[in-house]
């Protein structure tokens, strides 16, 4: 079964962010119109001064982050200030906001912090052209109007990377960090990922399972998204009767895909195959049902994994 999970809305547990996300994903590109064009002042007029105290979880996210940036992009990227700007307080300024989120000079990120090679840092239209920069844009502008509402808090976070100063708007609230272009653009994720399997003196019945699944966290380190998979083999002796396969993936605010089937049921062994991804907003996924395989393109902090499980009694 075709499975396409996209982003939906932020919740939060405690002080820790949780998001969990689905948002269908499809051909349609964005094309910016140069007399929608917004600047920074443009949406200062349309904020309402608010507390300059950073409510306790958004600090917690915003010092882990930077603690976790320091350790693994050493000096190639560093927060240098944050300023709290106060609240949306009209229905112009979200809109402003969604918009100045996905213009193609602002700064983004893209990449897995813990694989420094595939961290990219720039503006958007130098990391992306043509359609790539298109679908980039629409995935910011699709993500920014699902969550982005009035009464949220905006941070101004000054940057430094490689000697290249910006800064980017991070959205907030109470519970958590909304979105920032460069903390939400980067992730963590140990791209071995995970795996486990059945204890084989446990299961003296007639069942075997091998799972295998990859995580991908936020920089402050909660869990953002998952791809996996399973596959359980049901056998009488050395031969194998019967074969399931389940697959799973999601993530907040993204795009994620998993399929997966059996390929051999019975015999000396089972097997199956998967095709799974997952990535951030500014990139794109597809399934290819011929080759049974997913591919990723586009700019984004992305994990794809495509093959095949054989697994014997």
């Amino acid at each position: 079964m075709k499975k396409l999970l996209t982003t939906c809305k932020i919740f939060a547990i405690l002080a820790v962010l949780t998001l969990t996300g689905c948002q269908d994903e499809n051909n349609q590109v964005l094309q910016e119109n140069p007399s929608e064009k917004v600047s920074l002042s443009d949406l200062k007029r349309e904020i309402t001064p608010s507390s300059q105290v950073i409510p306790k979880a958004v600090q917690i996210q915003l010092d882990e982050s930077k603690k976790n940036i320091e350790k693994y992009l050493k000096n190639d990227l560093k927060i240098e200030g944050i300023a709290v700007l106060g609240k949306l307080s009209t229905e112009k300024g979200v809109s402003l906001s969604q918009n100045l989120i996905s213009q193609k000079d602002n700064f983004v990120a893209a990449g897995n912090i813990l694989d420094l090679e595939s961290v990219k840092i720039g503006k958007l239209e130098n990391l992306n052209s043509g359609e790539d920069l298109s679908i980039a844009q629409k995935g910011l502008k699709d993500m920014a109007i699902e969550e982005i509402k009035a009464n949220a808090n905006v941070l101004e976070i000054s940057w430094n990377h490689n000697g290249e100063k910006f800064s980017t708007l991070c959205y907030y609230n109470d519970s958590g960090i909304i979105w920032d272009n460069i903390l939400g653009g980067l992730v963590m994720m140990d791209k071995r990922g995970n795996s486990e399997a059945s204890n084989d003196a446990a299961a003296k019945v007639s069942s075997k399972w091998y799972k295998q699944w990859w995580t991908a966290n936020w920089l402050w380190g909660s869990k953002r998204g998952e791809i996996g998979y399973q596959i359980t083999i049901y056998y009488t002796g050395s031969s194998v009767s019967n074969v399931d396969v389940s697959d799973w993936g999601n993530i907040s605010l993204g795009k994620a895909k998993s399929e997966s089937k059996v390929t051999k049921k019975t015999g000396a062994y089972g097997q199956c195959r998967y095709a799974l991804g997952l990535c951030t907003p500014t990139g794109s996924l597809s399934f290819n049902s011929s080759n049974f395989s997913v591919s990723f393109s586009g700019l984004g902090s992305n994990v794809v994994s495509n093959g095949i499980k054989s697994l014997y009694p």
